[in-house]
């Protein structure tokens, strides 16, 4: 298979942005007038827009408050009152206002073609994490992706789905479950690490996860890195006894 340029956009520790449906998002400029055909977003509950509506996992947020500032006002699986970050870049590129959970049985060909959503609440680069709520690990969204490819490829052939996935953008973020859910509060990896070689092991984790997502399908030559500080636990504040 041909390798391809893709762009990755990677936000390792992104803070939740709780946006109504209505708010303003401001576009992306990309060089040469580009056009991004589809976003696909991995990760954590700060941008899973419903897979876990789809699991038995305690990361759930399909009941209210959730969803309020959301069309109908009703929840959706997004842990916010009404868009997450998955939404807002994919509107951000201009390519639709609303990302779709993979899992979706709703989802049409459309819905395909211009990305999905594949993060999964409860996530983390550490593999551990994701079997405590648990969540779709970060090898779990790699397949449902390779099982999404092989949908398109069926639905338009081999090239459109090749040109499609090498304009498109890719987004993972993870990381804060890691830190909050595993480290600080189990003991299993503090016995092996200390916070700096902790860190190290999420960093290497989430570059082999990137290599072999891009050899799954294409070469990444355009990647971006973006962090930021973590703005919420919504599974401490289900899960706590209080």
């Amino acid at each position: 298979m041909k390798f391809l340029p893709v762009s990755i956009l990677l936000l390792l520790l992104l803070g939740n942005s709780l946006f109504p449906l209505n708010y303003a998002v401001p576009s992306i400029s990309l060089p040469n007038d580009r056009k991004v055909p589809a976003v696909f977003v991995f990760g954590d509950s700060i941008v899973d827009t419903g897979n876990n509506n789809y699991i038995k996992t305690s990361a759930k947020c399909n009941f209210p408050p959730y969803g309020r500032d959301f069309i109908g006002g009703k929840p959706t699986g997004r842990f916010s009152n009404g868009r997450v970050p998955s939404d807002l870049i994919a509107e951000a590129l201009g390519v639709k206002k609303i990302l779709p959970a993979y899992l979706d049985p709703n989802l049409q060909l459309q819905d395909l073609l211009t990305g999905v959503c594949f993060a999964s609440g409860g996530n983390g680069y550490d593999p551990i994490t994701s079997t405590l709520a648990p969540a779709f690990s970060l090898s779990d969204q790699l397949n449902q992706f390779k099982e999404y490819t092989q949908k398109i490829k069926s639905a338009v052939g081999e090239e459109r789905s090749a040109a499609i996935l090498s304009k498109s953008v890719f987004v993972i973020c993870t990381g804060a479950n890691d830190i909050v859910n595993n480290y600080f509060t189990l003991p299993f990896r503090r016995l092996h690490y200390d916070v700096n070689s902790y860190a190290d092991f999420l960093v290497n984790s989430a570059s082999s996860f990137i290599q072999v997502r891009t050899l799954s399908t294409t070469t990444a030559t355009n990647r971006k890195n973006l962090s930021a500080k973590s703005g919420f636990m919504c599974h401490k504040i289900i899960t706590a006894p209080y």
